[in-house]
C-alpha cells in the first residue's frame, strides 16, 4: 500500500476537508461526516478483512471516545480509498470468500473436488451427490477430517479414522496469545475466538477497541470477556479491562440457532 495514493481530482462527488495542493493527498469527508485519506482507509479496511469480517465501518472516534461505526459500502470504500486494480481484486475475492462461507457450510469434496454444502450440522457423515451419481467406491466422507467415513453414523464428535479431531476447536485451544494494545489493563488473551452466538472463528487485529462484529451473525461482542457488547458495556467501556476478566480458552464451539 502506498502513501502516495490519490483520489481522482475530477471526481465531483469527493468533498475535501481543506484545499490542498494538487500534488498532495485529499482528506475526504465520508458519508458519516468523518474524514480519511486513501492510504489510511485502505489500511483500516485491509485489517477488517484480515479479521475475517466483510462489512466496513468508519473507524473514527467520536467526542465521547467511542468508535463511529457508521456502515461504509464497498462502493464508498473503493472510491474514497482510491483502490488500485490489484487492491480491488484482493478486496473482492476476499469479500466473496467471506460472504459465501458466512452463509453456508461449504467444503471441497475429497473425492471429486467439487464444493458441497453440509446439510445436517448434527452429523459429521456426509454424502457427496456427485460421487454418488458417478458410482465412486467412496461417496460418504467425514466433514471433520475429509477422509472416507469410518464407523457408525450419525455422529457429531468424530469418525473412527485415527487423528480425526475438530481442527477449529484445536485452534482455539492452541492459538498464540495477543495483546490488545489500545485497551488498558488487559493481559494477553487468545488471538482467535469463536463467536459466542454462532461459533464462527474470528480474529482481532490487536488495535482499536475490544469489540468485534461477527461477519456471519453480525452480533458485536467483546473479544476479551466474550459477552455481547451491550452486556459488557454495563460494567466496562470500549478501551478498559472487563469487570469479569479475560474469558478462558473455549473448550466447545457454540452452535448457531438461526
Amino acid at each position: 500500500m502506498s502513501d502516495e495514493k490519490k483520489n481522482d481530482p475530477l471526481d465531483a462527488t469527493m468533498k475535501k476537508e481543506t484545499q490542498e495542493e494538487e500534488d498532495e493527498d485529499l482528506v475526504v469527508v465520508m458519508s458519516c461526516g468523518h474524514t480519511a485519506t486513501p492510504g489510511s482507509l485502505t489500511g483500516w479496511c485491509l485489517s477488517v478483512l484480515k479479521q475475517g469480517q466483510c462489512k466496513f465501518t468508519c473507524p473514527a472516534l467520536k467526542p465521547d471516545g467511542n468508535q463511529c461505526g457508521a456502515a461504509l459500502s464497498y462502493r464508498e470504500v473503493r472510491r474514497v480509498a482510491a483502490l488500485t486494480v490489484d487492491e480491488m481484486k484482493l478486496f473482492e475475492e476476499r469479500l466473496v470468500h467471506l460472504t459465501v462461507h458466512a452463509m453456508f457450510q461449504i467444503k471441497e469434496c475429497p473425492g471429486c473436488r467439487t464444493y458441497v454444502e453440509r446439510q445436517n450440522e448434527d452429523n459429521l457423515c456426509f454424502s457427496c451427490p456427485i460421487c454418488e451419481e458417478s458410482n465412486r467406491p467412496s461417496h460418504q466422507f467425514c466433514w471433520q477430517c475429509l477422509r472416507p467415513w469410518k464407523g457408525p453414523a450419525p455422529r457429531v464428535d468424530r469418525c473412527e479414522n485415527p487423528g480425526c479431531v475438530d481442527s477449529d476447536l484445536q485452534l482455539l485451544q492452541t492459538c498464540h496469545l495477543m495483546v490488545l494494545s489500545d485497551v488498558s489493563g488487559v493481559e494477553p488473551c487468545p488471538s482467535i475466538r469463536a463467536c459466542p452466538t454462532c461459533g464462527m472463528k474470528v480474529e482481532h487485529t490487536g488495535t482499536c477497541c475490544k469489540y468485534i462484529i461477527c461477519h456471519r451473525c453480525e452480533v458485536e461482542f467483546c473479544f476479551v470477556c466474550l459477552k455481547v457488547k451491550q452486556q459488557c458495556l454495563q460494567t466496562s467501556s470500549y478501551y478498559r479491562a472487563c469487570s469479569s476478566g479475560i474469558a478462558p480458552r473455549q473448550t466447545s464451539i457454540p452452535k448457531w440457532n438461526k
